[in-house]
């Protein structure tokens, strides 16, 4: 694997374009735009003020750059460099910016939640949303970018509003039956929302584009609830990540549970393999060492190696007991992901940071897990093939595929990672 030279970047903000030509990263208050195949710098902006957040428009001809101090977002053209954007919410303030599906428009969410507003490229005119709820995960597009679902809150009541994003004329408002709503996601097909309650109450709920209640769905009571929830690309499969460290399967021709996969400390079933990371320090030859030491040798003197061995089972995972008196508790399913091919599913249980579960969507069965030496930071499915980049803080990324397991080491520490489209064909 090769990598480039390290670029300076601020606050974790590099983000690929859709079509995977260029990459734009961010240093203060400057957004740089460079070539995804020879990293030369094809356009250089200078914001108002330090950038906190960059999004790329559908079609990769835009992006915007959100500065929530100051509550001003500025947008920039690839195809003309001297055009340029402001938006400035002023007396309202600025919590969060996204663009709509179609690229020419920005939805911008004032503070406190009072609002969100629309503003349009195209025409330079403005729509309101009223009483936006604070939550999680309160907007959500259709796949195919014809609708969005709005989660509000009024009267102490919560209610879902269905747009239509080519005139943003209200389609559907209907209340929901939650106490106090956390997240909305629609399904890859656009044909069903899940709307999942607060943590205090298990409560998944099922509604049809046209606002009809499908289904409600509740593993348990008098316990905390979904921590999360992911759809299958094929939309057959909703998976739900509570806090009791199970992942419950919901079928999308009944929407009853099919199975449930628990999370042990334990592995025991000696179909599932296990692959556990050791590291060992490189040897160095006596005749290498000198004084003071080059700045090669001293890199391989500090620097670790990293590979997978096989455990045999049964194989007992470093667990962790949560903290009772504390908000936010780590336990339970905080971490999980369909790869593309709707074949497998990637979990990860708080209360046992330093593991990667993977599990067989076909057989419904556990496949393998990946124990690691540092608690998981996060990991993302390959778009194109059953592949899994986990990060763990370090300066090594692990990869994983049916084939095998393999260990990367990179000339930087990271805690995130994204896929690019030009190395997806590789």
């Amino acid at each position: 694997m090769n990598f480039s030279e390290l670029f300076k970047l601020s606050g974790l903000l590099g983000r690929f374009s859709p079509d995977g030509k260029c990459l734009a990263s961010c240093v203060q208050y400057r957004l740089v735009v460079r070539d995804v195949n020879t990293l030369q710098i094809l356009q250089l902006y200078t914001c108002l003020d330090q950038i906190q957040y960059i999004e790329w428009s559908s079609d990769s001809l835009f992006i915007l750059c959100a500065m929530y101090k100051r509550g001003i977002v500025q947008v920039w053209s690839l195809e003309q460099p001297d055009w340029h954007c402001k938006i400035d919410e002023g007396s309202a303030g600025l919590v969060a910016s996204c663009w709509s599906p179609d690229g020419r428009h920005i939805l911008n969410t004032t503070e406190f939640h009072l609002r969100i507003t629309v503003w349009s490229l195209c025409t330079k005119s403005v729509s309101y949303i009223k009483y936006p709820k604070a939550c999680q995960q309160g907007i959500a597009f259709t796949k195919d970018g014809r609708y969005m679902a709005v989660a509000e809150r009024r009267d102490c009541k919560d209610f879902i509003s269905i747009f239509v994003c080519s005139d943003w004329q209200l389609l559907r408002h209907f209340d929901t039956e939650t106490q106090d709503l956390f997240g909305i996601e629609w399904a890859p097909n656009g044909c069903v929302l899940a709307v999942w309650d607060t943590c205090l109450e298990y409560k998944v709920l099922l509604y049809s584009l046209d606002g009809r209640p499908l289904s409600t769905y509740r593993a348990y009571e008098w316990s905390l609830g979904v921590k999360s929830i992911a759809w299958s690309p094929s939309s057959q499969f909703l998976a739900i990540g509570s806090y009791d460290e199970k992942v419950r399967i919901l079928n999308h021709v009944t929407w009853k549970k099919i199975t449930e996969f628990e999370h042990p400390a334990t592995i025991a079933n000696t179909k599932t393999i296990v692959y556990k990371e050791v590291e060992k320090s490189p040897s160095v030859e006596t005749e290498r060492l000198s004084f003071p030491p080059t700045r090669a040798l001293a890199s391989s003197l500090f620097s670790t190696e990293s590979k997978y061995d096989i455990s045999q089972v049964p194989v007992s995972l470093q667990y962790i007991k949560p903290v009772a008196d504390r908000a936010n508790p780590k336990m339970g399913i905080g971490m999980l992901a369909f790869s593309a091919d709707n074949c497998f599913l990637a979990t990860k249980n708080d209360n046992i940071p330093n593991a990667v579960w993977i599990w067989d969507i076909q057989k419904l069965k556990l496949f393998v897990v990946l124990e690691q030496l540092c608690a998981i930071q996060s990991f993302q499915w390959d778009p194109r093939q059953p592949r899994l980049a986990v990060c763990t803080g370090n300066s090594k990324v692990y990869l994983w595929s049916p084939a095998g397991c393999v260990s990367v080491q990179v000339p930087m520490e990271g805690a995130a990672i994204s896929w690019g489209y030009a190395a997806l064909h590789r």
